[in-house]
């Protein structure tokens, strides 16, 4: 039951923080108030990592910026050692 409400935790948060990604590229595009840097690296901490890269990917979105560039693997990278300590601890 558990691994369910995670797994859908998970396509929830990564779906959210995908189109979000999309929606800042879309506002900055048109000249409008824009979703924060922080907001978004906060979206991919709290789970939305690969929604996140996949979103940097298809929207072509902050794909200059290091923190994004570099910050979004690593957090991944973290993201997956912690559910691997989880699993298997």
């Amino acid at each position: 039951m558990e691994f369910k409400i995670i797994f859908f935790y998970l396509l929830a948060i990564n779906l959210v923080t995908f189109l979000l990604y999309g929606i800042d590229k879309w506002k900055a595009k048109s000249g409008q108030w824009r979703i924060s840097e922080a907001n978004l690296l906060w979206l991919a901490v709290i789970g939305g990592s690969v929604g996140a890269l996949l979103g940097m990917k298809v929207w072509h979105h902050k794909t200059l910026h290091k923190k994004f560039t570099i910050g979004l693997p690593v957090i991944l990278i973290l993201q997956i050692i912690l559910i691997c300590l989880f699993l298997y601890l």
